[in-house]
């Protein structure tokens, strides 16, 4: 399986480097190793993150697709849903199944079509459009506390 993972993985990595998607950029760490990437987000127009640039690292499971890769974000970055340690929490990025919360529909959770350009979409949406109904970190979340930051 890891090798059919790292085959994906490669093959992702050389369709972004010859298309690049306007609002990130993406790497490996070190050339050896397919399965950790290093990314940077620019912040999207009209947000409070406007003009920013955002480290963050994408490790993949060995058993990429079939399990989503977990983002943490190494920049420091106040937002409802990353975490305080950096970690990004959207329903993309959750194990693939039912809800034990019931909160996220299957759909909404992880699904082996997704690629590291829509999950690199999806945190650029959520950086403009933050879910406060599930926040990583409930301080960013609160009342105005998230828009006055930053």
């Amino acid at each position: 399986m890891a090798g059919q993972s790292a085959l994906l993985l490669r093959k992702q990595l050389a369709d972004l480097n010859k298309n690049p998607v306007e609002g990130f950029s993406a790497g490996l760490v070190d050339d050896n190793d397919i399965f950790q990437w290093e990314v940077v987000v620019i912040g999207p127009q009209d947000t409070m993150f406007e003009g920013g640039f955002f480290k963050a690292t994408l490790n993949f499971p060995q058993d990429y697709p079939i399990r989503p890769p977990k983002m943490k974000f190494i920049t420091e970055i106040w937002h409802p849903n990353v975490a305080k340690n950096g970690e990004v929490c959207i329903s993309i990025l959750h194990e693939p199944g039912e809800d034990k919360y019931g909160y996220e529909k299957p759909e909404e959770r992880w699904l082996p079509i997704h690629t590291v350009e829509t999950i690199m979409i999806s945190v650029i949406s959520m950086l403009a459009d933050p879910n406060g109904d599930s926040p990583a970190n409930v301080d960013a979340a609160l009342g105005d506390n998230f828009l006055s930051r930053g």
